[in-house]
């Protein structure tokens, strides 16, 4: 017979759920001149990361996309290669 795996609790029943950088901040815009944020959110090659592997919210990580297309636009970032 095979053995069954048991199932793992919590000790509050739910886990929490921490905010994202920017929540934890509160702020409202994400600037695209502040590389130094970006380059944060970014791979080696200039990918941007996911949300599951940058800790953002669904809202914060738009903001992110939009700030890092305008800096890849005004050449303050390299596009992904």
């Amino acid at each position: 017979m095979a053995k069954r795996r048991k199932k793992r609790k919590f000790a509050t029943g739910l886990r929490e759920q921490s905010q994202c950088r920017f929540c934890r901040e509160k702020k409202n815009y994400i600037d695209y001149k502040d590389i130094d944020t970006l380059q944060k959110l970014l791979t080696n090659r200039g990918k941007i990361f996911s949300r599951k592997r940058s800790g953002n919210c669904a809202k914060c990580q738009r903001r992110v996309k939009r700030a890092i297309k305008r800096a890849r636009f005004m050449a303050l970032l390299p596009y992904a290669t």
